[in-house]
């Protein structure tokens, strides 16, 4: 299982919090490429809601990752 940028995109606007089930659900409805089908398809199923993408790729870089000052624009 591999994650990219690209990849993790196609889940920004999944149903959260979402059982695997329903996210491999959510990417095939919203045509998401085969690879993030099959990242899904691998993640461990224990019944619990995933709460973020943070969960399924723990490198999810978020808003803080990024060194953008939104004041000086």
């Amino acid at each position: 299982m591999y994650w990219t940028l690209e990849l993790a995109s196609y889940l920004e606007d999944a149903p959260w919090p979402a059982t695997k089930e329903e996210l491999v659900d959510f990417a095939i409805r919203s045509g998401a490429p085969m690879e993030v089908i099959e990242n899904l398809q691998e993640l461990e199923d224990d019944g619990q809601p995933y709460e973020s993408i943070e969960e399924i790729w723990p490198d999810y870089p978020t808003k803080e990752d990024f060194f953008f000052n939104e004041d000086e624009y």
